[in-house]
């Protein structure tokens, strides 16, 4: 895939020694970006980033909103959302959505943690609070990283994802 930071890579070129961190995001959904009351959670990209790299952890940022390319999540914008959020780690174009129809990933943000065997072991949201990172009261990614490194179960393994639903490209049907 197209990464924002330069060239081509690949998921499994970003893993680290102890797993990788793929979240579905782009640069238009309220969930990511905010709205009015609500923080959004893209403030917690950099942290995140910082956390996985402190623990082993690739960090990829996907976006798969093929649909808005030329509506907000082009690559050329992605570059420029990078750049003014001062996101960390990686940001990537999935073409066609391909990636996110092989992870079933349904939304913006959609996060998934694979250990160091890439085997999937948290999907969900980051936390329990879009609106305000003050407020919240369950740091699902946050546990999910800290009891994978130390080797430890992951509970809750899933938790529900809230976002805007990813923008697939129509699919054509044959007549």
């Amino acid at each position: 895939m197209k990464d924002v930071v330069g060239g081509e890579t690949t998921l499994a070129k970003l893993a680290g020694k102890n797993g990788l961190l793929v979240v579905f995001s782009c640069n238009t959904c309220p969930f990511v970006v905010g709205s009015e009351g609500s923080a959004g959670w893209e403030g917690r990209y950099p942290m995140t980033g910082e956390l996985c790299a402190n623990n082993g952890v690739g960090f990829a940022l996907v976006n798969s909103n093929e649909a808005k390319r030329e509506n907000g999540d082009s690559f050329t914008d992605m570059q420029a959302h990078y750049k003014k959020m001062g996101y960390n780690g990686h940001y990537l174009l999935d073409t066609d959505n391909a990636v996110a129809d092989a992870f079933g990933a349904r939304t913006t943000p959609h996060v998934f943690l694979f250990d160091k065997d890439m085997k999937l072991v948290y999907k969900g949201a980051m936390d329990d609070n879009v609106d305000d990172p003050k407020a919240v009261t369950k740091h699902y990614l946050k546990d999910a990283i800290a009891n994978m490194v130390a080797g430890k179960a992951i509970e809750p393994a899933t938790t529900k994802n809230l976002g805007c639903s990813i923008k697939r490209k129509p699919v054509e049907h044959k007549h």
